[in-house]
């Protein structure tokens, strides 16, 4: 677009010195005409610096100065209008101001009163009766426009249908070709706009840009078709496009883009969350559908209400042009959870550190009690063997005793 305007405006800028230089020529040659009285006139030229070259062309200029006429009927109906330049068969016929520029045949054929106005091509601005500072380049440009003022249209059938719609500017062919009322639209590109009838302060870049747009207005498309909604934007090729090691784009309530930046560089009065996050345990997360004027298609979706969010935490929502709740910070609150978690992972680590030196005591515990418990058994085996020993020799003092009272009994 840039290098188109750049280029237009560079156009613009010699056409301009080269008329400053050939009104000064023909200021010379009237001068050097009435000084010197060339009879007779040269060719085609007439006085107060007037040219004109074809049948009835100029057929009835009185007090108009420095108007060029060349082919049939051009500025034929000029009277007064002066600085106008009609080439071009019935190019600015019923003309009767000044300031206008047609080239190519029948360019401007029907202006009246509409000043500053340029067409260049075939039937450019042809049906314009009073518009004012239009610009048609190319065939059949602006064709229709009859009252609308401040109109650019570059490409052949750009603009074609306007009729009274104002500060248009349509660059490539059949942009904006069937709007016939809309105001400010911008389109760029072959059949940028192609669809917009009515609808005003529409922007679309790209061959093809904005062709569903019709009726709506303020809507931007940038190499994509759009909807015909209101108040919208729509940009191509960045759906389904990965962007590996991106990071997530924003968009405030005054629609400027940017993205989020973690750089301390960035970042003044930092310190610890602490329990700052504890109020995400206050949030409600729900499952809701969109409206269907929103989401035709009725999709599942999950989150929170920014209402809700926002009694909780008012610096946890977004808010619109009109200050009113509008969404929530998400991003914020993931924040929030990394806080929360890993406050808990802490607790966890503390818990299995606990843990950790109660196995080991534990395990100390145990192996005390095995070394007690093989003392006790080690005590056990001995007092068995005392057992063992005490019960011989209780067998032994009985059979001692016995075989004495036998020895008694027998004596």
């Amino acid at each position: 677009m840039a290098n188109n305007v750049d280029s237009f405006n560079s156009t613009f800028m010699k056409t301009k010195i080269l008329s400053f230089l050939v009104t000064l020529l023909a200021i010379g040659l009237g001068l050097s005409q009435n000084a010197h009285g060339v009879t007779p006139p040269p060719d085609g030229g007439y006085p107060g610096r007037n040219t004109a070259e074809g049948d009835n062309a100029l057929l009835s200029l009185t007090n108009g100065t420095e108007n060029t006429a060349v082919g049939l009927s051009a500025l034929a109906n000029n009277k007064t209008g002066s600085f106008n330049t009609a080439i071009g068969a019935g190019a600015l016929l019923a003309n009767t101001v000044g300031e206008n520029t047609a080239t190519g045949a029948r360019a401007l054929l029907n202006n009246t009163t509409g000043d500053s106005n340029t067409a260049e091509g075939a039937f450019a601005l042809m049906n314009n009766t009073r518009g004012n500072s239009d610009t048609a380049i190319g065939d059949s440009a602006l064709f229709s426009n009859t009252t609308g003022n401040g109109n650019t249209a570059n490409g052949a059938n750009s603009l074609y249908s306007n009729a009274n719609g104002g500060s248009n500017t349509a660059i490539g062919v059949g942009a904006l070709i069937a709007n016939v009322r809309g105001n400010s639209n911008t389109a760029n590109g072959a059949s940028a706009l192609l669809s917009n009838t009515s609808g005003s302060s529409n922007i679309a870049l790209g061959a093809g840009a904005g062709a569903n747009v019709s009726t709506a207005s303020n809507v931007i498309c940038i190499g994509t078709a759009g909807q015909n909604t209101n108040n919208s934007c729509y940009i191509g090729q960045v759906f389904g496009t990965l962007s590996p090691g991106g990071t997530a784009v924003f968009i405030n309530s005054n629609g400027k883009l940017g993205t989020l930046t973690s750089s301390r560089r960035f970042k003044e009065d930092i310190k610890p969350m602490k329990r700052a996050s504890e109020a995400i345990f206050a949030l409600k997360p729900v499952k809701f559908h969109y409206k269907k004027e929103i989401d035709p298609h009725g999709i599942q979706q999950f989150g929170l209400v920014a209402e809700e969010v926002e009694q909780v935490n008012p610096d946890l929502v977004v808010r619109d042009n009109d200050g009113k709740t509008y969404s929530v910070r998400y991003d914020q609150i993931n924040a929030m959870l990394l806080n929360e978690f890993l406050k808990e992972h802490r607790k966890v680590q503390e818990q299995e550190t606990t843990i950790a030196e109660l196995k080991s005591d534990a395990a100390k515990q145990q192996a005390t009690i095995s070394e007690l418990k093989k003392g006790m058994e080690t005590v056990a085996a001995r007092l068995r063997e005392q057992d063992a020993k005490i019960q011989k020799v209780n067998t032994q003092l009985e059979m001692s005793n016995s075989a004495q009272q036998v020895a008694v009994s027998d004596w």
